[in-house]
């Protein structure tokens, strides 16, 4: 804990105090029905050149921006802190400026690789490229609830491709409240909001039909 809080630990202390504050706020954000890295989204990045070719290597553009930040805090304070650690051991901390380098060094591979792994385990919870009049008619779930009249909570539906996406939602005027887990149908959109109504039980247990075939 002492090294936690030597000068010489100053920027790892940091980037942990940024990353749990970032975190923070997402779930309060979450907890209010939006959401921080659905807002920054992934950033329009292209170029194999020069800085552009490291900023392409970080895999930049491949995930939201945010949980790229994220990682990279997480693991630029992790790897300092252990150089630090190693290095008072052995010897005494290092300076910040000297420990920043090797900290660097083993931040970027580490992002590199843990972004990829994000990139295919949750590559299309965004709606990125999908119109969004497309997911009116369509059956989903609610994931974070229960949806009423108020702040918009999250379903969770598939587009025509088969592909997962997180949308927000509110229950349809003067509908019940629904709890997280139930089957619900998009019948109309205000903006990015949905409007959902509870879904008609699908006796086939297909997944996502849409409101014509329910009816």
């Amino acid at each position: 804990m002492a090294l936690f809080f030597a000068p010489e630990c100053a920027p790892f202390a940091i980037a942990a105090a940024v990353l749990a504050g970032l975190t923070a706020i997402e779930m309060l954000a979450t907890v209010m029905g939006f959401s921080i890295t659905e807002l920054l989204g992934k950033p329009d990045f292209h170029g194999h050149d020069g800085i552009a070719g490291y900023l392409s290597w970080l895999n930049l553009g491949g995930v939201p921006l945010l949980i790229l930040l994220m990682l990279t805090l997480g693991f630029f304070a992790i790897s300092g802190f252990a150089v630090q650690a190693v290095a008072n051991t052995f010897w005494a901390p290092l300076p910040s400026v000297i420990a920043v380098i090797p900290a660097l060094l083993i931040t970027f591979p580490m992002v590199r690789a843990s972004s990829r792994t994000v990139a295919r385990i949750v590559p299309h919870d965004e709606t990125y490229a999908v119109d969004l009049d497309t997911f009116v008619g369509r059956t989903a779930e609610v994931s974070l609830g229960p949806l009423d009249q108020g702040l918009p909570g999250r379903v969770r539906v598939k587009d025509q491709h088969g592909n997962w996406h997180v949308l927000r939602a509110r229950a349809a005027k003067d509908q019940q409240p629904l709890g997280t887990g139930t089957q619900v149908l998009l019948v109309d959109r205000n903006a990015d909001v949905f409007i959902a109504i509870p879904a008609l039980v699908d006796p086939t247990g297909s997944d996502n039909q849409s409101f014509r075939e329910q009816s």
